[in-house]
């Protein structure tokens, strides 16, 4: 038997007592707010349903505010023990599900693979969710920014590394696990200025996972070449090769901790529609001083709103001219 229910934001019918939500052409974040909200109902209802199906079939576009409303979704439904089915995955929503993994954790039920669809799943493209991602200028000057930063690391390689191992037992570099566009996972790389069992000593501290992407000096964990490391910013050269490789850009949103993206609220989500990058609004901003999570979240929308190449350039300059002046002081 099938009941269809018009009363609530997207269609929703039953099919033998399970509700089909049937989603729009497109998923953005007022979208993803109002079917989050949607499935919260229902996972309120009584009885409680053994399942709820996300109809797919329509829907051509997802950002990144679309992927947090789906794994908030998803989270919401396992703690009910509710299993969520996304029915009629169409190759650009796929195309996505794949970036982020969530591909392996949810279930789906893909569009019928026909000799058309089949053309169309061999060409996969990400979503264009900001300018900025389909800008080839942006991405031309990623390498060859990353080629010049590289060539610099490469040139200061040697001392930093005696000077890391002379201070401190432990490895040269220090990889993390943050969150990009579409909050897809990639390690992020750093010279390490902390003691090697840094993690270990990790205290659990109310809103750490937003404060750990932030430098504090006054860590006890952090090495004395480390905090020379961090106050010229030469910690991070490594991360021109995230930027060469694609994961990060020279200029964007600051990249954040899965963590930290695990208490994200829908409309935060859309700070993850771009790369993160090197430097960006909070670099330039006072990044030490910036502790608020509202704050964090402005200045990254801010980014985006005043994106331009132009609007690029100057940050970089501005970035340059900071780690100018705070190093005159540190040598």
């Amino acid at each position: 038997m099938v009941k269809a229910v018009s009363e609530t934001n997207f269609p929703v019918t039953f099919l033998n007592h399970t509700p089909v939500m049937h989603l729009p052409d497109r998923v953005s974040v007022t979208e993803g707010v109002a079917f989050k909200e949607q499935c919260q109902q229902l996972l309120e209802s009584s009885p409680l349903p053994e399942k709820i199906v996300l109809d797919c079939s329509q829907t051509i576009f997802i950002d990144s505010s679309g992927i947090g409303a789906l794994a908030r979704t998803f989270r919401n439904t396992q703690q009910k023990e509710v299993q969520l089915v996304l029915k009629g995955v169409t190759p650009q929503v796929m195309t996505v599900l794949e970036l982020t993994s969530l591909d392996k954790v949810l279930t789906l039920e893909p569009l019928a693979v026909t000799t058309t669809t089949t053309a169309n799943y061999s060409e996969k493209q990400l979503p264009t969710t900001h300018p900025s991602m389909g800008s080839w200028v942006k991405r031309l000057l990623d390498i060859l920014g990353s080629l010049v930063g590289l060539a610099i690391t490469a040139s200061l390689f040697l001392p930093i590394i005696i000077a890391i191992k002379l201070d401190s037992p432990g490895p040269i570099f220090f990889g993390q696990t943050r969150c990009g566009f579409m909050a897809r996972r990639f390690t992020i790389w750093k010279f390490r200025s902390m003691c090697i069992d840094a993690e270990a000593q990790k205290s659990s501290v109310t809103n750490q996972a937003v404060g750990a992407i932030f430098k504090n000096d006054n860590d006890p964990r952090v090495t004395k070449v480390g905090r020379f490391l961090r106050k010229t910013s030469l910690d991070e050269l490594p991360q021109f090769w995230n930027v060469l490789k694609g994961d990060m850009s020279l200029v964007g949103t600051r990249p954040p901790t899965p963590e930290e993206v695990e208490y994200y609220e829908v409309p935060e989500w859309r700070r993850l529609d771009v790369k993160p990058g090197m430097t960006g609004q909070w670099q330039v901003n006072g990044r030490s001083s910036i502790k608020n999570f509202e704050d964090i979240i402005k200045l990254d929308l801010q980014y985006q709103h005043n994106w331009s190449l132009t609007y690029d350039l100057k940050l970089i300059f501005k970035t340059i001219m900071i780690l100018f002046n705070e190093n005159s002081g540190a040598v």
